[in-house]
């Protein structure tokens, strides 16, 4: 099945309407973004789609980082009637993987319910919790 798809780092085959769609009416992370923000962030980040054969994107990941140390992946998602394929595999692997970040000294993201799918690529809870602060503005 997952011959089937394809990811790509070509912005240029970013379907923006759907990345708009998905992450401001149906993510329980990015409610009500903005167009103009959602734009903005593809613009500064590395991104990932994940396509079918007919090159309809059915899948998303972007990732800020330096390129040299660190890097924050988000907004992950795969559209509701493509889901159990493991195209969520196929898409945190092939960023795990990408030439630009797979020597990295630190990767990090934030999920609510996918522990499980991240910790099979090495990530783990955050040793030292205390450690880090945020800035959360509404």
């Amino acid at each position: 099945m997952k011959q089937e798809f394809f990811i790509s780092t070509d912005k240029s085959k970013l379907d923006i309407t759907l990345i708009h769609d998905f992450l401001s009416n149906r993510s329980y992370w990015a409610q009500g973004r903005t167009l103009e923000t959602i734009e903005k962030s593809i613009q500064n980040s590395l991104c990932f789609g994940i396509y079918n054969q007919e090159e309809n994107m059915v899948g998303f990941a972007r990732v800020a980082t330096d390129y040299a140390i660190f890097a924050y992946v988000m907004d992950v998602f795969i559209i509701e009637r493509e889901r159990g394929k493991g195209l969520g595999k196929m898409l945190v692997k092939s960023i795990m993987e990408h030439p630009e970040l797979c020597k990295l000294r630190r990767i990090m993201l934030a999920t609510q319910d996918a522990h499980t799918l991240y910790e099979q690529y090495g990530f783990r809870r955050i040793e030292k919790p205390d450690n880090f602060l945020e800035i959360v503005r509404k």
